[in-house]
């Protein structure tokens, strides 16, 4: 068995095409987003020009392969929560549980800190508990539970917000 090559780099406009894939299952198969409708490559480049180096998308490489993506987006356009931000992870169905969810996340995070975020917030699924594991592991916060706020897959959805506050971020 060969050596594998993991790496973690920030995500380039020709990752799209994997970046869109990835979502797509997601929105297919799971409800780890309340996206019911596939996405095209062009939906997702909107979505990738509003990212830059405070609010990045990185991209988790295997074998120089695309397999997972993490994001820090704009938790609102108002002033007052301009240090705050939404982090979204997906990871390709062939690399779940893995570890390299947590690895993108950690790596996510830590520039979320340095660019002077103070909080992070997540909205995941009531019923993805691999995912709260993953994030509660991370240091986030149960914060509160919408109840049936998500309809997918014909039946109504709970979503959980989880926070991490870097107390030693600028206020």
């Amino acid at each position: 068995m060969g050596l594998t090559m993991f790496e973690i780099r920030p995500a380039w406009e020709a990752d799209l095409e994997a970046i869109t894939e990835i979502y797509n299952q997601a929105v297919l198969r799971t409800t780890a987003t309340m996206d019911i409708a596939p996405k095209s490559v062009d939906d997702q480049k909107k979505w990738f020009d509003k990212h830059n180096e405070k609010v990045p998308i990185l991209v988790a490489m295997h074998n120089e392969v695309v397999i997972g993506w993490a994001s820090l987006s704009e938790y609102s356009p108002r002033g007052g929560y301009a240090n705050t931000a939404e982090i979204s992870i997906y990871i390709h169905e062939n690399y779940h549980q893995k570890g390299y969810g947590k690895k993108i996340l950690q790596e996510i995070l830590k520039i979320g800190r340095d660019s002077g975020f103070h909080s992070i917030i997540a909205r995941i699924s009531a019923d993805s508990q691999i995912s709260l594991h993953l994030f509660e592991t991370l240091g986030f916060q149960y914060v509160g539970t919408l109840k049936e706020v998500g309809r997918k897959f014909d039946r109504f959805l709970d979503v959980v917000i989880m926070q991490l506050i870097f107390h030693e971020a600028q206020k």
